[in-house]
C-alpha cells in the first residue's frame, strides 16, 4: 500500500532516531517491522502517510507522538516462565542461598513487557516458600522496569486474555495464581501482586535511584544493542547488584567480550552469570 511506503532515506533517520532514543538497532532487513508497528498508530494521530508519521516523529515538539512510537516498537514478545529454566533455578539454587537473609531477597526483572516475567518469578518464590516454610521470613521484593508506560500499565493491571494464559502457564498454576474476571480474562492473585512493584526505566539511563538487587532479570533484551551499549548495561548492572548476585541473560544471549565483572556458572541446564566479589 503506497501509503506505508517508507524511503532508505526515511528508514535510515527513524533507525538513528530510535537508536538514540532507547538503544535499539535496526537491522537493514527490519522495515516490515516498521511498517506493521507503527501503521496502527497514523489512525490514531491522524496521518495518512507513514512517511508522515516519521518525519513528525523526528520533530523534538511531538512528544506525544514520539512516546507512542517509542511504545509501539518496544514492545517484546513474552510468556509465562520463559525457557523453564530460570524459574527453576531460582527455586533449586538461588533463594535456597537466601534462605536466611535478614531481609528482604530483591529481584529486578528489567524489562517486564506485559509482566509475565516478574509475575513468574513471584509465583517461583511463592512455590519455593510453600516447600520451604520458615525459609525467607522477610519474604521477596520484585520490581520490574520498562520503557513502554503502556506495557507497566498491563503489568499494574494484572490482568490476561486466554490468548497470553495459555502461552507458558499449566493448568495447576493457572489455577492456584489466577482468578476468573469474565470474558476469558483472569487475573493475577493478591498475594503475588503484592510482591511486584512496576516503574519506568530507559536502559540507557542511570540506575542509581533503583538501589541494589540480588537477583537480575534482564533476559532477551540485549539482542537489540549494539555492542558498545550492550557492555554499558552490563557494567551498570554489575554496579547495581549486591556481592555474589546473579545476572540472568536470555537463553541466545552471551556476556562474552562484554564484560569481566561476572562469573559464567554452568547449570544444567542453563547459565547463569554471578558478580564477582
Amino acid at each position: 500500500m503506497e501509503n506505508k511506503h517508507l524511503e532508505q532515506k526515511e528508514y535510515d533517520q527513524f533507525r538513528t532516531f530510535l537508536e538514540q532514543q532507547c538503544g535499539i538497532v535496526l537491522g537493514d532487513n527490519k522495515l516490515y517491522l516498521v511498517k506493521s508497528r507503527l501503521a496502527p498508530l497514523m489512525a490514531r494521530f491522524g496521518v495518512e502517510t507513514l512517511s508522515s508519521l516519521v518525519a513528525k516523529t523526528l520533530s523534538p515538539h511531538e512528544r506525544q507522538l514520539r512516546a507512542a512510537v517509542v511504545d509501539a516498537m518496544t514492545t517484546n514478545e513474552t510468556l509465562w516462565f520463559r525457557d523453564t529454566y530460570p524459574f527453576e533455578l531460582i527455586k533449586t539454587k538461588i533463594l535456597p542461598e537466601f534462605k536466611d537473609l535478614r531481609r528482604p531477597v530483591k529481584i529486578w526483572s528489567a524489562a517486564s513487557s506485559s509482566g509475565q516475567e516478574p509475575y513468574s518469578i513471584a509465583m517461583s518464590a511463592n512455590e519455593y516458600t510453600s516447600k520451604s516454610p520458615g525459609s525467607l521470613k522477610m519474604g521477596v521484593q520484585i520490581v520490574g522496569t520498562d520503557i513502554s508506560n503502556t506495557m507497566l500499565d498491563m503489568c499494574k493491571n494484572a490482568e490476561y486474555d486466554a490468548l497470553a494464559l495459555a502461552r507458558g502457564l499449566s493448568p495447576e498454576r493457572r489455577k492456584k495464581f489466577f482468578t476468573d474476571s469474565g470474558n476469558g480474562m483472569a487475573k493475577v492473585v493478591e498475594p503475588i501482586r503484592k510482591m511486584v512493584s512496576f516503574r519506568h526505566l530507559n536502559l540507557l539511563d542511570s540506575y542509581a535511584l533503583m538501589g541494589k538487587f540480588d537477583v537480575i532479570f534482564c533476559r532477551n533484551v540485549l539482542i537489540y544493542f549494539a555492542p558498545e551499549v550492550k557492555a554499558k548495561i552490563i557494567s551498570q548492572f554489575a554496579q547495581s547488584l549486591n556481592p555474589n548476585g546473579y545476572l540472568f541473560l536470555g537463553a541466545s544471549e552471551s556476556m562474552a567480550g562484554l564484560s569481566d565483572d561476572f562469573n559464567m556458572i554452568r547449570c544444567n541446564p542453563g547459565i547463569i552469570y554471578q558478580k564477582k566479589t
